[in-house]
């Protein structure tokens, strides 16, 4: 899979893939990243972006003709990529984005800056926008390697085992159950007995317990409009009960 990301600050991501899995994916090949300088497709002596807003407002605005000129450069064929613009006004990005994203042969990511985009780029020029959350950044840039790193985990072959990929949180709609480690007791806290008990079926039912006890506090809006299966409004019932016995 081939990201291409486009920005008027290139040198951003001069570190931000050196580490973690995303550098491992580069390495085996498996995920190609490529980061273009918009300036680069500009005409004029002085390599502008960005102008002056119609209407008389503050601030300056990307141009549209360096962004077309930069998005057919790198895109290949249609059908097999994507093309989005980073932006607050976008589609929330979460795992089914990340997972979408991740079976594209291409993504192109175009890194909005200033007050924001010739509107032209979103109405005729790119498949959709993304958002990373209900706040302004000064840039695309941050959001973009989000994007990235979000959808390379769902790459196959970039996260060595993949089942840990189908239990992180959100993976099936809800939140992660509770991971520990060594040591098995640390001031007075004491690691979940069930966990030592060599019996999968149990622990695999007190982690699915736990995720949902821990969804249903902590993002509650997760499962509010979604029908739980039998098994799950047990196990929801059981820790009803069990806080109301304290």
């Amino acid at each position: 899979m081939r990201f291409d990301i486009i920005t008027i600050f290139p040198e951003m991501f001069a570190s931000v893939f050196s580490g973690g899995v995303v550098r491992k994916a580069l390495e085996k090949g498996v995920v190609r990243i490529a980061v273009h300088d918009l300036r680069d497709f500009t005409e004029d002596k002085h390599r502008q972006v960005d102008d002056r807003p119609f209407g008389g407002l503050e601030g300056m605005v990307l141009k549209p003709e360096p962004i077309f000129r930069a998005v057919e450069a790198v895109r290949q064929a249609e059908g097999t990529s994507r093309v989005y613009l980073l932006s607050p006004q976008g589609r929330p990005l979460d795992a089914a984005l990340a997972r979408e994203l991740a079976s594209q042969g291409q993504v192109v990511l175009v890194c909005g800056r200033y007050e924001g985009v010739d509107e032209r780029v979103a109405d005729h020029l790119v498949d959709g926008e993304i958002s990373i959350g209900d706040y302004v950044l000064s840039g695309g840039e941050l959001a973009a390697a989000v994007v990235v790193d979000a959808a390379a985990r769902f790459v196959p072959g970039v996260v060595g085992k993949e089942d840990s990929v189908r239990n992180e949180s959100f993976a099936g709609g809800i939140l992660d159950f509770p991971q520990y480690t060594r040591p098995r007791e640390f001031r007075g806290f004491k690691v979940p007995q069930v966990l030592f008990s060599g019996d999968h079926k149990k622990i695999e039912r007190w982690r699915r317990k736990k995720a949902l006890e821990k969804t249903v506090r902590r993002r509650p809006d997760l499962v509010a409009h979604r029908t739980l299966a039998p098994e799950d409004r047990r196990l929801l019932e059981e820790t009803s009960n069990e806080r109301k016995d304290e």
